[in-house]
Formats: structure tokens, sequence, C-alpha cells
């Protein structure tokens, strides 16, 4: 175990390390291995998860029983005889996602090797009412969950808003007001009876990215998400920043306008009242005298409009601000930054991270690397209870080698 020395263990005492946490510390070296290099024979489980064939193979077997691997013939070049592989399961066993969001939700499932089933998905306009929220996501899981020989192991849900990890609890969503003081992750772990947990929607396109998208093998990154409000997510030293209890990183909330419109927060002038998707349609369509949507905003800036395209560049400046603030704050390797209406303007972008080089402190914009986004929300949900997952088999006790560790 890394930073356990013979010293440390008092002599004629028992070990603190029991057989049975040996063994689990192996399983989920082995599952770290095949998540990271794909399938693998049980040869090179043991070579690349650096423990002995005999122990590697007892860890194989407890994660083959426990439904996390499938092993099956894959043929190898140059011989006729397949050699078998250890794969991520994928046949017989599935997780779900669901996004909630400002005005629709959407379910997945996916393998455990991450794949998400496009033909598998679903999507509710979000309800009024937190019962009938529960209600359409537990119908429509159900559904994905009624498929003979594959067993469900859980569920993550990514969820915009302030939320108290510690009690799985939203606190404060100022765009999806109906979840706050809720616990969507036990109350559906109650009708569907699987494991579910809670994710901010911030930290999910964080395990997203890490997983899926620019962020892989990626230790120190930030992850600025701007949609209906303005989120922000940390990976430091491989874990998730959350704060006391999971508040951290409400950077939508910080004052940059002392006068301004007021945020759904309860404050004044807000991030995310003025650099959001929310606040740009919300100011066309108070310069329109009518209601303009993101997606009526978007075609009106590709076809140059200059009311449309005035807006979109105040919206930019004070984003701007937003990432200056993240970079001086937290100095990242790497900001990503998620949001719809680069693909509005290709442009964008550019003048974006132009803008924030004016703002941030000269050597920490530096030595950052601003990048748009690959990994989407659902993929993030699927990422949370992966790692929920990995992290059951047995908690990280420190930031791994790669990265990978509790969020």
């Amino acid at each position: 175990m890394p930073g356990l020395i013979a010293e440390d263990i008092p002599v004629n005492q028992p070990s603190l390390v029991q057989p049975a946490l040996l063994s689990k510390i192996n399983e989920r070296q082995v599952l770290r291995a095949i998540q990271a290099r794909g399938p693998m024979s049980r040869a090179e489980v043991a070579r690349h998860s650096g423990i002995s064939a005999p122990t590697a193979s007892k860890a194989v077997e407890s994660l083959l029983r426990a439904g996390f691997l499938e092993e099956g013939d894959a043929p190898e070049l140059g011989r006729g005889r397949p050699a078998k592989k250890l794969r991520l399961a994928s046949e017989r066993a599935q997780v779900l996602g669901l996004v909630i969001d400002v005005e629709q939700c959407r379910v997945v499932c996916a393998g455990l090797d991450g794949e998400i089933h496009r033909e598998r998905t679903g999507r509710f306009p979000t309800p009024a009412t937190y019962e009938a929220l529960l209600d359409a996501a537990a119908e429509h899981a159900r559904r994905m969950m009624d498929r003979g020989g594959v067993a469900t192991l859980g569920m993550a849900i990514s969820m915009p808003g302030l939320i108290d990890y510690r009690r799985q609890r939203g606190v404060l969503s100022p765009n999806v007001p109906l979840t706050n003081g809720r616990s969507p992750g036990f109350d559906l772990a109650e009708r569907l009876g699987v494991d579910c947990v809670l994710v901010q929607e911030s930290h999910a396109l964080c395990l997203a990215e890490r997983r899926f998208g620019n962020a892989q093998g990626i230790d120190d990154f930030a992850m600025l998400d701007v949609s209906a409000g303005i989120g922000l997510g940390v990976l430091s030293g491989g874990r998730l920043l959350t704060g006391h209890s999971g508040l951290a990183g409400e950077i939508g909330h910080i004052t940059v306008a002392p006068d301004g419109r007021t945020c759904g927060c309860g404050n004044q002038g807000c991030l995310e009242t003025v650099a959001s998707d929310t606040a740009l349609t919300r100011a066309l369509s108070q310069r329109l005298g009518r209601r303009v949507g993101l997606e009526e905003a978007a075609e009106s800036i590709r076809r140059g409009d200059a009311v449309a395209c005035e807006e979109l560049d105040r919206a930019s400046r004070y984003l701007a601000v937003g990432l200056a603030a993240v970079i001086n704050l937290f100095n990242p390797s790497n900001l990503f930054v998620h949001g719809r209406l680069f693909a509005a303007d290709p442009a964008l972008f550019g003048r974006l991270v132009e803008e924030t080089g004016r703002r941030a402190l000269p050597p920490s914009f530096a030595g950052c690397r601003i990048v748009q986004a690959q990994g989407s929300k659902r993929q993030g949900a699927v990422a949370a209870i992966l790692e929920h997952l990995t992290n059951s088999v047995v908690p990280a006790l420190s930031p791994e080698p790669n990265g990978a560790g509790a969020w």
C-alpha cells in the first residue's frame, strides 16, 4: 500500500490492514486497470495492475461474481485459437443516468464500459412538481430496467444547483426550485430498488470530461458550464473540490453587477444573470418585445442579426470575467468550457479566450489551456455512477497515480 511502511505497524499488535480489505484493494486495482486499458487477458491484467497472477485471478473471480466484469473469446491476430478477454460488463449489466435540467430531463442507460445505448434513451419535459418528476423518471427507468438477463447496478442523477453531498439533498436551485430540500437519489432508490446517487451537474461534467473527453489523464483542471446558469467544477489532484458539504464552485453567484437584475438565488447582479444562456435570451426578449428562446437566439446569431450579436458580445465579455476569476483563483492547467452557443458562432470561443487573456493574471493565463468541453451531462451521469460503483468495491485511500479518485 502506498505510504505504509514497516515502522508504521506496532510490534505485537494486529495489523490494521485486514485480509478482506487487501482483497478489495486488489479488486479495485484490477477494475481500474481494465477501465484504463480496455479488454485484457488475465495475464495482462496481472501485469498492468501490478499484482501477482494468483492474486489477480482471485480478484477477477470476485469481480465476475459481482457482475462488474464479463469474460469472452476474442480472436488474436495470427493465431487460430481465441484468447479469453476480460472486459467491463455490457451484455449482462447496465447502469442508468438521469439528467435533471431546466426545461427537459433525460434518462439514459449504458454498459459498465460507459457506452450509452442510444436506442434506449428517454426524455420528458421537466414537470412542475417534485412528485411528478419522480413519477416520470421512475417510469422511464423501469422501462430500461425491464430487460431479461440484464442487471441494473445503479443510477446517478445529475442536478443543477447547490447539493449537500453529506445528506444527498438539493439545497438551493435557482433554476429548478422544485428540487430544493429534496433527495431524489434516496427517493428513486426506494422506488426502483437500486442504488441511486446525486451529483451536481458541473461535477458530472468534470467526470464526463475525465472519462470520455479531453481531460483523460489530466489530474488538475476546471470545468465551466454555461447553460441556464453558470456552474464550476474543479478537479485537483484527481479529486473533485467539493468544499465542506459539497457547495463549492458556485461561481455563477459571484456579484459582477451590484445594481443588476435580481438572481434566482435572491442576490442582485450575479454572473449568471448577465452571462448565461438565460441571460442572453432574456436580454433579447426585452429588446425585441417578445419571448425569444435559445434556438431562435442561436439562429439569429448564425444569420448575423445585429441585435443578437450585440447581446452575445455583451454576455461573452461578462463570461470572460468569470473565466479570468477561475484562472486567478485555481491556477488550473486546463480550463474546459461547456456551452451550446459556441456552435452558433464559430468565432465566439476565440473572442472569449482573447478577452479572458486581457483580464486574467498573465502568468496564470499563460499556463492555462482553455478549450471547449467534449463531454455531455448524460455522459456525466453515467461517469458518476461508474465512479460510485468503483468506489463501492473499496473507497480510494489516496489519490491514485492515474488521477482517479473518489468524488
